[in-house]
């Protein structure tokens, strides 16, 4: 039983999920930072208020409306986009480009051993 679990516990895709996790939260908390101290701002200087939850409010019936409240969401949600995407997928993507153009393999050279027997594969194939 505790032979299986393990198995289960050191296969490959089990612990680069659980590194992923742990990145990915620690990768949260930067994008959070960025969202808080540097777009939240410019959103304040812009609107005169610190988010846009409480802009465009209204209430009918007793009951209360906030498109601000969505629009936050909304230009959270592309921040966060925003960031992951240039920080880090716009980044590794080009880093992949250039591995994949600088990275043409070329065959090790024959040993002496490999030569003779190429030699004597080619003289057996002529008639």
């Amino acid at each position: 039983m505790l032979k299986g679990f393990k198995e289960f516990i050191m296969r490959g895709n089990v612990v680069d999920l659980a590194v992923a996790v742990v990145i990915g939260a620690a990768f949260g908390q930067v994008v959070t930072a960025i969202v808080n101290g540097l777009i939240n701002p410019i959103v304040a200087a812009i609107f005169g208020k610190p988010n846009l939850a409480n802009v465009m409010t209204f209430t009918i019936n007793k009951a209360d409306f906030s498109i601000g409240l969505i629009l936050q969401a909304a230009l959270n949600f592309l921040f966060v986009a925003a960031a992951i995407y240039f920080l880090i997928v716009m980044p590794l993507n080009k880093l992949a480009e250039r591995r994949a153009r600088g990275v043409e393999v070329e065959p090790d050279p024959l040993t002496t051993d490999q030569q003779l027997l190429t030699e004597i594969r080619d003289s057996l194939r002529r008639p």
